[in-house]
């Protein structure tokens, strides 16, 4: 369990930097405590199973690599983007598809 936390750790701390996120914000969207966030990327803190779904969902990690940490993974940028639209509510849908053709028309 202990290698898990520690993928997690890892996994948390990459998604967030990778969102451009600081733990302040992230702690701001989940609920939680920044002091929290940090204990989770740097402490082995294990988190509910609440925090660890909004986790999962506000920095786009697939489940697969908290949950199968030896198995190698490898999402594509088309696969992480399809699942952040099926995230989207209707308004945030009719923005991102006329953002796609104004893009596809200017190529």
């Amino acid at each position: 369990m202990e290698n898990i936390l520690k993928h997690l750790g890892s996994t948390i701390k990459k998604a967030r930097l990778a969102s451009k996120l600081t733990q302040d914000e992230l702690a701001e969207r989940i609920g939680v405590t920044s002091r929290y966030i940090m204990a989770l990327e740097n402490e082995l803190k294990k988190p509910s199973f609440d925090v660890l779904c909004k986790l999962i969902r506000i920095l786009v990690i697939p489940a697969d690599s908290i949950f199968f940490p030896e198995e190698e993974h490898t999402e594509d940028t088309k696969e992480q983007l399809t699942r952040m639209i099926e995230m989207c509510n209707e308004r945030d849908l009719k923005i991102i598809t006329a953002t796609v053709k104004a893009i596809l028309e200017t190529n």
